[in-house]
């Protein structure tokens, strides 16, 4: 967007003629849902609002042009260096970079003196239009190839260029009015990240920064930084000894020890009980289906890069990336009638995944994962009704594990199967059923399913991340590729629809985020050890083997530490490993029959019995289940 011509109204002067206080405090302006400079023109019929600070708009117009900066701050201090692409993104902002070695940490501080003296300057942000030709002559003299690619891609014929100080990119804006208007902000870390994304082109460097508008937000931020490292699953991964990851094995391969094993058999069994509670049936596929199958299905031409192949007696198979064809095939086992829908399949299935070495990231983005993965097949009538069903159960099961969430609906991608009107039928569907939840969405354009349109569960954790896990996705097309019916109260023959489901989404995945979430420190219904016995002497051994053994036999799960070391040492060990109770014992525990309960927190309860000591454990840990339960019986219906 240019700036306004001499002698017509910019959107800051329009502001300014409508609420001179407020104007000051924009950023940019909003005419009809877009974002416009200040210094853009204002047409005289446009509706014009300010877009002031606190707002998430506002937010992001400060992040890309922090980005600017910094690539003139670079710019200046490393000659030849080449600029490549700098988005805000949901906490902050990067830019792209080649040069003659890659970027480090110790690059960062001067960077950052640069960028303070530039937003000291206070430079406008200038907006211009050129066409592609002089745009493509310009930055190839400046030998800026990836800006030139970037405008041969461009289907305009004019494009946006932006200029602070001696610096012009290539961009579509807004920014703000000047670098003066920078808050406060600060560079984070460097990385690599191949250009366009694509592990075939130049390895670039990347630098992370982020930028508010009010010191005391970006100390908050930096804050919630260094807790979230703290919290990091890969760190507590280790130190709890939960899981690992073997480079003999591997990329993205997880290798479970035993204590996060029964974590995650707590989850599963968990998941396995409320999903027969609700009306699921357990189901199996296997691992390899035919090649055939997935090429009917569509995935062979529209997943194929997310899937490994093999052969097997010189047939081709692929190794499934999600469940749904072998429930597709249970379903057409036999023939359905119209009474027996809706069918819901429900399998905790391994899947895999090819993902590009670079993205792979702990538990959250692995090569190989379990899905809590169900298939409802239904009648037209009965969708909303199921998918209304599985918004219950993500909302019971989040409050368990105590997250918050928002919903999206995700709709057509570009590249997807399937008839205009069975789209169109599909996302009606969902948003009909989003509607009748009363919950609020957002539409998330062209990143549905290749199959359907979908709502993304967003959760929201301790530190206010977002994480996608849970999703519904409704699918007219595959029960058309694999003529899936069923016969209706006519004797006709009818198509059902399937919704494709996730509650947790990948075990693996959602497990790392609890890891963040609790920081570790699980709650006593799904802490790996539940207790920890610990002796002050070895006179308290054969009292210590008879309390553990107790608890074991009461179902809780103990250890005992019975070493000859000192309490104060058995007591840190115990909290390092974030085990919820101690059970301590001493002479007068010994003489008297007794225990004395140290929690994680530190605090101590009173000396009490072993019956007492369960009976206060057992309510602790299914306290939170029975909620779960009352949850779903106090429904309608139920």
């Amino acid at each position: 967007m240019t700036n306004a011509p001499a002698g017509a109204l910019s959107a800051g002067q329009a502001l300014a003629a409508q609420d001179p206080k407020t104007a000051k405090r924009a950023v940019a302006a909003r005419s009809n849902g877009r974002l416009l400079d200040l210094s853009a023109p204002a047409a005289p019929e446009a509706e014009l609002q300010p877009v002031l600070p606190g707002e998430p708009a506002a937010l992001e117009v400060l992040r890309h042009s922090t980005a600017h900066i910094m690539a003139e701050a670079v710019r200046a201090l490393f000659p030849g260096v080449k600029v490549a692409i700098g988005p805000a993104i949901q906490d902050g902002f990067y830019y792209d970079f080649a040069y003659e070695r890659p970027f480090t940490p110790e690059d960062l501080p001067a960077i950052e003196a640069k960028m303070a003296q530039i937003i000291k300057g206070n430079q406008p942000f200038q907006a211009d239009s050129w066409d592609r030709q002089r745009a493509r002559e310009f930055f190839a003299g400046r030998g800026e190839q990836f800006k030139v690619e970037l405008i041969d891609d461009l289907s305009e014929e004019r494009v946006g260029i932006y200029r602070q100080g001696d610096f012009v990119d290539l961009c579509r804006g807004p920014h703000l009015p000047s670098t003066g208007r920078v808050g406060a902000f600060k560079l984070l870390s460097v990385a690599g990240a191949y250009w366009r994304g694509d592990e075939k082109r130049p390895m670039l460097s990347r630098i992370y920064g982020t930028a508010f508008f009010d010191k005391k937000e970006l100390a908050r931020h930096l804050a919630l930084i260094e807790e979230a490292k703290k919290r990091d699953h890969r760190k507590l991964g280790r130190e709890l000894e939960l899981f690992s990851f073997h480079e003999e094995i591997g990329a993205g391969l997880v290798v479970w020890h035993p204590r996060g094993m029964i974590l995650r058999t707590i989850i599963e069994d968990l998941e396995r009980r409320e999903h027969l509670r609700r009306g699921y049936d357990m189901v199996s596929g296997p691992q390899l289906l035919k090649r055939e199958l997935w090429e009917r299905s569509g995935h062979f031409d529209n997943y194929r890069e997310n899937m490994y192949f093999t052969q097997v007696d010189e047939v081709a198979y692929g190794i499934k990336p999600m469940n749904c064809l072998a429930h597709m095939l249970i379903y057409k086992s036999k023939v359905r009638s119209y009474r027996d829908l809706p069918l819901r399949y429900f399998e905790l299935g391994l899947v895999h995944r090819h993902e590009k070495s670079g993205v792979v990231h702990g538990l959250t983005r692995v090569r190989a994962f379990t899905q809590d993965d169900a298939h409802i097949l239904c009648r037209p009538d009965q969708v909303e009704e199921e998918i209304l069903g599985v918004m219950d159960f993500v909302t019971d099961v989040m409050a368990l594990f105590g997250f918050d969430y928002t919903l999206e609906l995700s709709t057509r991608p570009e590249k997807s199967i399937g008839s205009d009107q069975d789209w169109e039928r599909a996302t009606e569907a969902l948003s009909k059923a989003l509607q009748a939840s009363g919950r609020e969405y957002e539409i998330n354009e062209g990143d549905g399913a290749f199959y359907g349109p979908k709502i993304d569960v967003k959760l929201t954790d301790a530190l206010k991340r977002s994480w996608q896990c849970a999703t519904i996705q409704c699918d007219f097309t595959l029960p058309e590729r694999f003529d899936l019916h069923y016969v209706d109260a006519d004797g006709g023959h009818k198509r059902p629809v399937m919704l494709h489901r996730v509650i947790l989404g990948s075990i693996e995945r959602f497990i790392g985020v609890l890891i963040e979430h609790y920081g570790g420190a699980f709650p006593l219904w799904l802490a790996p050890e539940q207790v920890r016995v610990l002796t002050v002497t070895n006179r308290a051994d054969d009292w210590a083997r008879r309390v553990q053994q107790a608890l074991k036999e009461a179902g809780i799960r103990a250890e005992a530490d019975l070493r000859n070391e000192k309490l104060g040492a058995k007591v840190r060990e115990a909290q390092l490993m974030k085990v919820p109770y101690m059970a301590i014992l001493g002479d007068r525990e010994v003489e008297e029959r007794r225990l004395t309960a140290r929690l994680l927190s530190g605090q101590n309860l009173p000396a009490q019995g072993i019956k007492d000591f369960i009976a206060h454990l057992k309510q602790e840990a299914t306290e939170p289940l029975m909620r779960l339960r009352r949850q779903e019986a106090s429904k309608p219906g139920v």
